[in-house]
């Protein structure tokens, strides 16, 4: 049976410009000005450079309001011209007069562009030119096809609408393979170090063997028995040690020699840290940033609009948009100003909190430091300092360091003191590169070393740091 009832309820919505303001503390600096650029040609009413600040009848209080009615609108409220707008006033704290404008510099070609043009230089049939240009389109970034030739031939059936047979595709891949970088299309690591080999002009007997050995041997070689292949090719421990130098100097990713080229690496620091006189200073990175202001001209479209009492549905409607991108434009100012202000305070609050080691650059001074901490010094969301932490970077006299890499969990030692991981970590890359390449240190016997210098870590712990400083196991670190 069907009922109707009244339920009350209490309900958190964020407003859009909530919204805006969320999503431009997680840009970058360089996607801020984007953002920025973007934002300035959808806008008409957001302007750059120096407002003229000029005082007039229409000069009221702005009351901001997200219901537009267009048969009820204070224009007073969209003439008025405020006093001098707290954006535009420079302060000690992030004053664009100190900034130093730097622009990154990106040229070159992509990647894949390179390949389609030394395509051209192949010879190929009228058949095979879509065959070839769909294979160079299959390369990732690494230089790697990772489809069999099965798939291959299904996709071209599928997407490209060719059919043909797999040793038509292995006969053009071969040609895609000529290349340049050396090893471009292979199909895994084995082939890509065979290309690599084929390719290398003074060609001795180390190399010759070097190439036998990854085509017969691969595994072994890529799991380091070294003992079986010195006994499996009858060779010494030198002759092993020049086949290990020859290969180790092949990429492994020929893709990236060319990709990197055409994306900008160049970091832009979203903060800059500064010290004088033992004091910490930071500010933020405006370097590119335009001064912002509500355009004028709309300002004053809507005042001929309010003199004119008489107004039509068109009109109206007139009225309607330009009160739109003024209130688009007033809160995307207002947001940028609040983006600021959270950033500044943000990171003020981590340099107060690591102290100590912003003065000294010793990682092992890092105090254990996690988001909720910074969170409730500055009475902000959790995730509003994630925000800020991910992706922003800041210049220190010490390089340039990720945000994020200032936090860490906390651990405590044998004398129950409170230390952070990353110290942990730290001694643990220490102690992987002081040991004996001949006999690498297993995760036990790490874990027994940091137990002797203090800190009581398991071996499954010792396992996952070792991991995620990109470090392999013991027999993968092991050298002849």
């Amino acid at each position: 049976m069907l009922r109707q009832q009244l339920n009350i309820k209490l309900s958190q919505k964020l407003s859009p410009q909530q919204i805006q303001l969320m999503k431009l503390i997680q840009l970058t600096t360089l996607e801020l000005e984007q953002k920025i650029q973007s934002e300035i040609g959808e806008n008409p009413a957001l302007e750059t450079g120096k407002e003229n600040i000029e005082t007039n009848e229409y000069e009221n209080e702005i009351t901001d309001s997200n219901i537009i009615d267009t048969e009820e609108i204070n224009i007073d409220d969209y003439l008025s011209d405020d006093e001098i707008p707290s954006y535009k006033t420079n302060s000690n704290n992030y004053s664009s007069d100190k900034n130093e404008k730097v622009v990154p510099v990106s040229g070159g070609i992509s990647f894949h562009q390179n390949l389609k043009s030394q395509a051209q230089n192949l010879i190929l049939t009228k058949d095979q030119e879509p065959i070839a240009e769909f294979l160079i389109g299959s390369i990732d970034q690494s230089g790697y096809i990772r489809r069999t030739i099965g798939d291959l031939v299904d996709d071209l059936a599928f997407s490209e609408n060719i059919y043909i047979e797999k040793e038509e595709v292995e006969k053009v891949l071969k040609k895609i393979q000529t290349l340049d970088p050396a090893g471009v299309g292979s199909r895994d690591l084995k082939e890509c170090l065979i290309l690599q080999l084929e390719r290398k002009v003074n060609k001795n007997h180390s190399s010759l063997l070097a190439k036998k050995i990854i085509e017969e041997s691969f595994e072994e070689f890529s799991k380091k028995h070294y003992k079986k292949l010195i006994d499996k090719y009858k060779i010494s421990e030198e002759t092993l040690k020049e086949i290990i130098r020859i290969i180790s100097k092949l990429n492994p990713k020929p893709g990236g020699t060319i990709s990197n080229e055409s994306r900008n690496t160049h970091i832009i620091p979203d903060f800059i840290l500064t010290i004088e006189n033992g004091d910490l200073n930071v500010s933020l990175n405006k370097r590119n940033a335009p001064q912002l202001h509500v355009s004028e001209s709309y300002k004053e479209m809507l005042k001929g609009y309010k003199i004119n009492s008489k107004k039509n549905k068109s009109q109206e409607e007139a009225v309607q948009f330009i009160k739109q991108k003024l209130d688009f434009a007033r809160w995307f100012i207002e947001a940028i100003q609040q983006r600021h202000q959270t950033l500044f305070k943000t990171m003020n609050s981590i340099v107060e909190y690591q102290r100590e080691y912003f003065l000294s650059g010793d990682e092992k001074l890092l105090k254990p430091m996690i988001l909720k901490d910074i969170a409730e010094k500055i009475n902000m969301d959790i995730s509003t300092v994630s925000r800020v932490a991910n992706s922003k970077y800041v210049d220190t006299p010490y390089g340039i360091k990720l945000v994020k890499s200032f936090f860490s969990e906390a651990i405590k030692n044998q004398e129950g003191e409170d230390i952070s991981t990353l110290e942990i970590k730290k001694i643990l890359q220490e102690l992987v590169s002081k040991e004996n390449k001949k006999n690498p240190l297993a995760d036990l016997a790490l874990s027994s070393l940091l137990k002797k210098q203090g800190y009581t870590v398991a071996r499954r712990t010792v396992a996952k740091y070792r991991e995620q400083l990109g470090l392999p196991v013991a027999r993968l670190r092991k050298e002849i």
